[in-house]
Formats: structure tokens, C-alpha cells, sequence
């Protein structure tokens, strides 16, 4: 996942950002989708495929906008490479779980994410987090041990379990707390360094980490495996760039609740492509995540109008 860097919105079209992110949010669908028909690769292999691959559009795009020149320049190499190796981790763990649990699962169960940055914001950030905003990172919690529950057997009978689904839930939780923390760490990146740059050095960083993994046992892949990784690689650029420009077009507030579209377009594509029936938890509990995540946003965004105009009222320093 990237995140935008503040845009310009002074020529804002909000109607249009919010194409874009639905757009976005399609085509990451496509790209989980393309993993999963890949079928059980090693997470290290998809992670090569998936890194590699989008800095070819990212590349395009930023040649066609003439930002190619100095992209790939940093006075924060270091940050960089830590942003990738956790990056890399939460994608392995993502992309596992991709391959072991049904894809409205695996996609739902990510949203604990932004409600993994909350608490993280106050752990090492120091941000000081209200009531409000505690209460409903409580409930959306809930929601994720709702879906959770039938798939971890450490706690059920197991009857109509399997070890796999097991793994893919607790790899798939892995995930968004480990995304929680890369996102942390991109906050303070986009503070100094461009967007091109980051989406760059990121996917070279995680292209690299992928390769180290190699020892530990790629496959041989089938044409159709390789279609599919590589479809999956571009999906990942196309989309990276199609979130960033939506963020230019309107406020993150207005734009950030349709990324719980994907939750639908994961219950229609498993349907119909890969025959996964969403399950009463699955529902209940993602409409609960769902519902937890936007009152963040919401809260987020209010609290950002209230400082902007006691920073209106306040006399000059």
C-alpha cells in the first residue's frame, strides 16, 4: 500500500478523486484475484512478481509527467530500505494468507489495519488518542475476531476446519499489523521525500528482499502462473498510481471510506470466480469493521476542521 503526500487540491474535483480511488480499489481486487488463481506460490515469489512489475507503469506514468528525472533521488536511504523490509514482511504474510482463505476473507480481515494504526499512532508516536476514537477501534476489533472465529480451530472444535485456514487468518491479521507499522513509517517519510519517490524505492527495496528468498524454495511456474503474477505486478502499479492521483483531486476524508467498495467486489468475484460463499461472520463482522473504520475517518476528519480553525483564531506568534 502508498500513501499520498499532501497534493495541491487547489484545482480539486472531488467527483473525480472518488472515481479514481473506486478504480483503484477495482483493481487492487484484480490483483489479490490473480494471486489467488495462481494458486499455493511461495509468498516471496509473489512478492518479486507484485514489486517488481508495477515500477513499470509507476515508470510510465511518471516519464509521461516528466518526473522521472531525480525520482529515484534520497537523503534517506536508510528509512528507505526499513520501510521496504516491513513492507516486504506485510506483503508476505498478506499474499499467504491470499492463498489459504476465501479472497472476501483475506480482504476483510486487512481492514484491521487502520484500526491497528490508531493504536500504534499511540504507542510510538505519542498521539494522543480520545475516547471516541479507543471505543471504536474496540468494536471493529470485535468485528475481526467475528470473521476470525470459524477459521481458528485453537479455539473451535475444527470440524469443517483446516490448518491452512488457520494460518491464513493469523497470516492475514500478521499483515495488518505489520502494514500498520509501514504505514507509520511512511508518515514520516512523506514529510520529506516526494511520493515517486517512496512508491520507487520501495518497490526496488521489495523486489531485492524478494530475491533473498529464493533459498528458500521457488517453484517452477506454469505459463498461466506467470500471466497471472505478472497481471498481478502491473494491477499493483496501476492501482498505487490511481490512489495517489485520487488524493489530488479531493480531501483524504472524503476519498478514504470507498476503500470498503473492495469489500464488495471481493464477495462478487469470489462468488462467481472462485465459488466462495461469504459466511454470516464474514458479514456481520466486516459490516462491523466497516462501521468502525468510517467513524475513524469521520472522527479524524473533524478533529482536523476543529484544529484548522483554532489555528484561524489564534493570534500570531
Amino acid at each position: 500500500m502508498a500513501t499520498a503526500t499532501g497534493p495541491d487540491l487547489t484545482g480539486r474535483n472531488p467527483l473525480r478523486g472518488i472515481l479514481l480511488k473506486v478504480m483503484s480499489v477495482a483493481v487492487f481486487v484484480a490483483m489479490a484475484s490473480m494471486i489467488k488463481a495462481a494458486g499455493q506460490v511461495p509468498a516471496g515469489q509473489i512478492v518479486f512478481f507484485r514489486s517488481f512489475f508495477a515500477i513499470f507503469p509507476i515508470l510510465v506514468v511518471l516519464s509521461f509527467r516528466h518526473e522521472l528525472t531525480g525520482a529515484f533521488a534520497t537523503s534517506r536511504p536508510g528509512n528507505h530500505v526499513v520501510r521496504g523490509l516491513v513492507g516486504v514482511t506485510a506483503m508476505s504474510l498478506g499474499f499467504f494468507a491470499l492463498t489459504r482463505l476465501p479472497l472476501p476473507e483475506a480482504i476483510t480481515l486487512n481492514y484491521a489495519q487502520p484500526l491497528l494504526v490508531v493504536v500504534f499512532s499511540a504507542i510510538f508516536m505519542g498521539e494522543t488518542i480520545r475516547i471516541f476514537r479507543w471505543s471504536a477501534v474496540a468494536v471493529g476489533l470485535i468485528g475481526v475476531i467475528i470473521i476470525s472465529w470459524p477459521n481458528l480451530t485453537l479455539f473451535t472444535s475444527g470440524a469443517g476446519m483446516t490448518n491452512d485456514q488457520s494460518l491464513g487468518v493469523m497470516a492475514a491479521l500478521g499483515s495488518a499489523a505489520v502494514s500498520a507499522v509501514a504505514m507509520l513509517l511512511v508518515r514520516r517519510l512523506v514529510a520529506v521525500e516526494r511520493t515517486a519517490t517512496i512508491v520507487l524505492w520501495f518497490s526496488m527495496t521489495a523486489s531485492l528482499f524478494a530475491l533473498a528468498t529464493i533459498p528458500f524454495g521457488w517453484i517452477a511456474l506454469s505459463a498461466w502462473q506467470i500471466v497471472f503474477l505478472v497481471g498481478a505486478g502491473v494491477c499493483g502499479g496501476l492501482g498505487q498510481i490511481m490512489m495517489t492521483e485520487s488524493y489530488r483531486h479531493a480531501q483524504m476524508s472524503t476519498i478514504a471510506p470507498f476503500e470498503y467498495t473492495s469489500m464488495l467486489l471481493a464477495i462478487a468475484v469470489g462468488y462467481f470466480i472462485f465459488g466462495d460463499l461469504p459466511t454470516v461472520h464474514m458479514l456481520v463482522g466486516g459490516a462491523i469493521v466497516v462501521g468502525a473504520g468510517i467513524f475513524i475517518i469521520w472522527r479524524e476528519s473533524r478533529l482536523g476542521l476543529e484544529r484548522g480553525k483554532a489555528r484561524k483564531v489564534s493570534p500570531p506568534q
